[in-house]
């Protein structure tokens, strides 16, 4: 079969500076931050890791309430409340981040399934340091922004342009289940409606 599809078993999910005093600036924030939460309930349904990032919390403020509450809510009959750590960074690639960088390689996956903000900044430059590494980037869209759409643009031209990959959240939840089968495919097509 191909290997161009993402498979559960290799991916990772890396959510890049959703943040309070950050998000309200961004282009379309309202259906970023539902996306976003759709995507991030379905990962962790998947049993795909999640791993955050937060740009100079003191100054940007923490991860927004409704990404928290994604991250961490019981979802019925499938998962129990959780918690997460987020990884505090000053450098706009979270790969420049030595505990982030390091934690990506002890998971052991190869795939990285990129969303954020700014497409531009952090998002773009994170990006490209994962390909240079060597991993298979995948850059959910939907699930990203900028203060603009042209620089969302502009970011999504860049990552592209480096080898990254683009598609939405949708095509990857049910790329990674494959069949209608699937004993996770009642819950995936729930969170997506």
């Amino acid at each position: 079969m191909s290997e161009l599809l993402i498979r559960k078993e290799d991916a990772v999910l890396v959510a890049v500076d959703f943040q309070e005093k950050l998000l309200p600036g961004i282009y379309g924030k309202e259906e970023l931050e539902e996306f976003m939460s759709r995507l991030i309930k379905g990962c962790r349904i998947l049993g795909v890791p999640i791993m955050a990032t937060q740009q100079y919390t003191k100054g940007l403020g923490a991860t927004t309430e409704k990404i928290v509450r994604a991250l961490t809510e019981a979802i019925p009959g499938t998962l129990p409340e959780t918690s997460f750590t987020p990884f505090e960074k000053t450098t706009f690639s979270a790969m420049r981040n030595a505990d982030f960088a390091r934690a990506l390689s002890e998971t052991g996956r190869k795939t990285v399934m990129i969303t954020g903000t700014e497409a531009h900044i952090c998002v773009q430059q994170t990006a490209l340091d994962l390909v240079a590494g060597g991993y298979n980037v995948i850059g959910v869209i939907d699930c990203m922004s900028s203060r603009t759409p042209e620089n969302k643009e502009l970011g999504q031209i860049r990552m592209t342009q480096s080898g990254v990959i683009v598609t939405g959240y949708e095509s990857v939840l049910f790329e990674m289940l494959l069949d209608s089968k699937d004993a996770n495919f009642k819950l995936i097509s729930a969170i997506v409606k």
